[in-house]
């Protein structure tokens, strides 16, 4: 399979390409010219691998939540790539694609979601959650706390212990995360981002499961329908 994903829910332009079972990346701080800069760095990671978009077989980009501009770029950029071929596409948690960037057995994702709130779900690989004991890193990444909106002080607790706190959330939150977890959070790694890497690597099994859908129907995962907070709120 040659599988194309891209993630820009954070200001990192993320893109990967998954071709056979090599891997090629590219990330970069872009800011608010990700729009500008993704079709082209698109085809030169293709060049890289000695691709165009003719050969892909799948697209997946990282559907949120996140950065709402960028969500949007995302999802349309892989709605136009998709449509003009006739190929699957999938969307993959951003909060997954940070857990699927580090090598670590239970991993609490959070990202900063402005207005006094995060973003935060929680994976684990295999049965991870009711061992203490190592895990194989190769294990399936699972769900164990769904993506949600919180305060950092409010965030719902995974099971046991030995979580990795992991995502820039925890970088803007640093202290209240730390807090509302306790000792159930070993380590905190705030500079982990969410990768395009990680979304191709979660995806793939997918689209062998044959759960890629029509272009038409891919949509991002906002998780809240406003941007800022009213006067008054203020």
């Amino acid at each position: 399979m040659n599988l194309l994903a891209i993630e820009t829910a954070t200001d990192v332009l993320s893109i990967a390409v998954l071709a056979g079972d090599r891997m090629l990346e590219h990330s970069s701080p872009a800011g608010q010219r990700q729009a500008e800069l993704v079709l082209a760095e698109i085809d030169r990671l293709l060049a890289r691998a000695g691709l165009t978009v003719r050969d892909l077989d799948a697209v997946a980009f990282g559907a949120g939540p996140g950065s709402f501009t960028g969500l949007r770029i995302a999802c349309g950029v892989v709605q136009g790539i998709a449509a003009a071929r006739a190929l699957p596409v999938l969307g993959v948690s951003t909060l997954a694609a940070i857990a699927g960037a580090v090598e670590a057995p239970r991993v609490v994702a959070c990202l900063d979601a402005r207005m006094g709130e995060v973003y935060h779900a929680a994976f684990a690989r295999g049965d991870s959650v009711a061992s203490a004991g190592p895990v194989p890193q190769r294990l399936e990444l699972h769900q164990v706390i769904p993506p949600g909106l919180y305060r950092p002080d409010a965030v719902p607790l995974p099971p046991g212990s030995g979580w990795i706190g992991c995502g820039p959330g925890f970088g803007a939150h640093g202290a209240a995360l730390a807090k509302r977890h306790g000792p159930a959070l070993g380590a905190v790694r705030p500079e982990v981002m969410p990768s395009a890497a990680a979304v191709a690597r979660l995806a793939r099994p997918r689209f062998d499961a044959g759960e890629g859908i029509d272009p038409a129907r891919a949509a991002p995962l906002y998780l809240r329908d406003r941007v800022a907070l009213k006067v008054g709120e203020r």
